[in-house]
């Protein structure tokens, strides 16, 4: 069964990490000083890698099973 929940984790981890590096790493005054002087680079990346850490997390502690057949069978149609 897909889990979209390990797509979106994996998703919000590589643009997060990403976005964590540009701010970290090559942020100048000038992006600064458009910005309101708020790194926002590096504060969205942090928050999806916390969204990525509580999606991987979730479908962690709850997998999707799929759903168990009983011994009788039902019939198709009306």
């Amino acid at each position: 069964m897909l889990d979209l929940r390990w797509i979106l984790a994996m998703l919000f981890a590589f643009y997060g990490t990403v976005l964590t590096v540009l701010g970290a790493a090559f942020t100048t005054t000038e992006d600064l000083d458009r910005a309101g002087g708020v790194n926002v680079n590096l504060w969205v990346g942090i928050a999806m890698l916390v969204g990525a850490a509580l999606f991987g997390g979730w479908a962690r502690l709850r997998p999707i099973r799929p759903p168990e057949r009983g011994g009788a069978e039902q019939p198709d149609g009306p």
